[in-house]
């Protein structure tokens, strides 16, 4: 890193934390992100396979929050989004396909580009570090020191303050050699996540005009959980891209397999049995394991604030609810809090509309 010091250092380049970054980095702060992936995002994924994409984490958006509405408008403004689908289709506990009833209808969003092209828009103009990893903090006089690791190298890199936007078992081990943590440690630790395995497949070029669903939903099978058209999604799709993702359970029983392959085509298997036959059988398939998928029982307020002498804080989608508009919103108070432990400055409330 060229430089090293900063105002605040956010870890994680999910939702939560481009969101805090970037209302923090309008207000004249100087933020960087440290990010462990090579993509930035968190759930929001796209996966770019034989010259098509698909969203192998989060599969769309349905805002309920008018702040998150705001910000769905601006990405439609600007044909980041566009409207998916109103109607995700069910299978019910004999593995009948079913619509929906009206009251469960509603837009769902979807990006033409990937769902990843969000955290582009939302990263715009910040400092940004891929593939490094935070591997420790320890407070100094004024603010933290991180030692960061990149190729096997570690550098330190200072911050007034720190934000961790990172899932919460992540988190657990930046703050265990900090005293003044205990609080806050014990809240992270009670924090519990459910996996996630998901099937990425291409297929020929076919006919499917006779397909009535785009998005299949599953409470009742012990496998898969959802089942996605993706290819559905783009303007122009070359060819049939499907995901499928797996149940809880079924992740938690595959989850340590070296060679997930196999894993990734009983799911499209599974799939096959219920939707359309040649599900099972791909020209490509990708897999893809997601250990901190979704918060089982997120805390009900956006972040935690450390007991320490610089700023402290910890947030993310399990804050608050647990989906990608609670990492919005905890994302966003996150920066109004620690903006008003270090100098109060005017935080832009619709920051979204000023990114270019």
């Amino acid at each position: 890193m060229t430089d090293s010091h900063f105002d605040i250092a956010v870890i994680g380049a999910g939702v939560a934390g481009l969101t805090c970054a970037q209302q923090l980095h309008q207000a004249g702060y100087r933020v960087v992100v440290i990010e462990k992936s090579r993509g930035m995002g968190g759930r929001l994924a796209t996966r770019r396979l034989q010259g098509t994409h698909a969203d192998h984490g989060v599969c769309y958006l349905k805002p309920k929050d008018d702040r998150f509405k705001a910000l769905i408008t601006t990405l439609l403004d600007r044909s980041i989004l566009q409207p998916w689908t109103d109607t995700i289709y069910e299978l019910d506990a004999e593995g009948q396909l079913i619509a929906p009833p009206e009251a469960n209808r509603g837009s769902r969003y979807a990006s033409p580009t990937g769902i990843s092209t969000i955290a582009k828009f939302l990263s715009t103009g910040l400092a940004i570090h891929l593939n490094q990893r935070v591997e420790a903090i320890r407070p100094i006089h004024q603010g933290w020191e991180l030692q960061v690791e990149l190729d096997g190298t570690r550098s330190g890199i200072t911050a007034a303050a720190i934000i961790s936007a990172i899932p919460a078992p992540q988190a657990v081990a930046l703050l265990e050699s900090i005293p003044e943590g205990e609080e806050v440690l014990t809240r992270l630790r009670s924090i519990q996540f459910s996996a996630c395995i998901s099937a990425i497949a291409v297929y020929s070029p076919q006919d499917l005009s006779a397909i009535p669903w785009k998005g299949v939903t599953s409470i009742h099978d012990p496998e898969i959980g959802w089942v996605g058209l993706d290819s559905s999604k783009q303007n122009s799709p070359s060819q049939p891209v499907v995901v499928v993702q797996s149940t809880a359970a079924f992740a938690n029983r595959h989850l340590e397999t070296t060679d997930l392959h196999p894993i990734g085509q009983a799911l499209l298997n599974r799939a096959a049995q219920f939707l359309e036959p040649w599900l099972a059988t791909p020209e490509v398939l990708q897999v893809h394991r997601w250990r901190y998928a979704f918060p089982i029982n997120p805390l009900t307020e956006p972040f935690l604030s450390a007991n320490t002498t610089s700023p402290l804080l910890f947030t993310g989608d399990w804050c608050g609810g647990n989906r990608v508009e609670s990492a919005f919103l905890a994302g966003s108070s996150t920066a109004k809090q620690i903006n008003s432990q270090l100098h109060t400055r005017s935080l832009p409330d619709r920051f979204w509309e000023t990114i270019y």
